[in-house]
């Protein structure tokens, strides 16, 4: 049966007027996000995570012994607190965490691998306050979800223990745009296109190899990494992005779990005030975080 809710979501992206400019862009999304109020039951408070602009947010049953460490898709060029903390605070609740939502460094003014040396600063910084790694969930949209798996990569190399699992949303991890699905599922995509996400890797990379295992981890050695959820619509142009993300950790014997949600499009999640699937899928995360946080696992469901 076809979801009506994604069907009027549809109807009102398509009505969206895009520009070519980057500080028009951001502001955009970040309206876009703000537009989305916050529950009553949510605390955000700022912080400075050792010189970069984050947040805290929790409900009154976040164990204070948890949290999620939460990484914005927008490309690595666009999105920040403000577009995004309505979803990172329903992660939190969903997970039943405190939140920790980085501004990281952005494209083209900071580019890689600025956005992986912000999130191990976040994730030291989380250390440093006496969360203990069994306690932590990386988790991430998009870009974000490219950057989570870039991250415990990074964690991993600095001789760091694992968090206790990744959650990425939707992930970006191939900066050349070669998945099948860019263009199998182009017409049913209405937010991410080839030469969109081509522009934007060129920004990031900045003459980088595209390759790099930190920017495009499908090409990283994934050994040794907590377990993973990874959640994609099946109506994404990065469809195979989280496909072959997923061979790979598994391939590695990480332990991967690969949901594909029918009809979804791009980061669904983030229209969940008006999307009951999104709320779905939330929950479903949040699950996730909870079991592997529970018993800090590093292997096995």
């Amino acid at each position: 049966m076809s979801d009506a809710e994604i069907a009027a979501l549809r109807e009102t992206i398509a009505k969206r007027v895009r520009s070519d400019d980057i500080a028009q862009r951001r502001r955009d999304i970040d309206a876009r996000g703000l537009a989305y109020r916050l529950p009553a039951d949510i605390k955000a408070e700022p912080v400075d995570v050792n010189g970069i602009r984050s947040e805290w947010t929790a409900t009154p049953d976040a164990a204070p012994s948890k949290a999620v460490l939460y990484l914005h898709g927008g490309g690595y060029v666009i999105g920040s607190l403000d577009s995004h903390r309505h979803l990172v605070a329903e992660v939190g609740r969903a997970a039943r965490a405190r939140t920790l939502a980085i501004d990281y460094r952005l494209a083209p003014e900071h580019p890689f691998p600025a956005a992986v040396d912000d999130a191990l600063v976040a994730y030291r910084f989380l250390l440093a306050g006496g969360v203990q790694p069994g306690g932590i969930t990386i988790a991430g949209d998009s870009a974000g979800g490219g950057l989570v798996v870039a991250a415990m990569v990074a964690i991993r190399e600095a001789g760091l223990p694992q968090p206790a699992c990744g959650w990425a949303i939707s992930p970006w991890v191939d900066m050349e745009a070669i998945g099948d699905s860019m263009t199998t599922k182009a017409a049913t995509d209405p937010t991410v296109q080839k030469a969109g996400i081509l522009d934007m890797a060129k920004q990031y990379l900045n003459g980088a190899n595209p390759r790099s295992p930190l920017a495009a981890p499908i090409y990283a050695d994934l050994r040794g990494l907590a377990p993973l959820l990874i959640q994609v619509g099946a109506a994404e142009t990065l469809l195979d992005d989280a496909v072959r993300l997923a061979q790979v950790a598994g391939a590695a014997d990480v332990a991967v779990d690969l949901q594909v949600w029918p009809e979804m499009i791009h980061v669904w999640h983030i229209y969940h005030p008006e999307l009951a699937a999104g709320r779905r899928a939330i929950a479903s995360g949040g699950e996730f975080a909870k079991a592997m946080t529970s018993r800090g696992s590093r292997s096995g469901f």
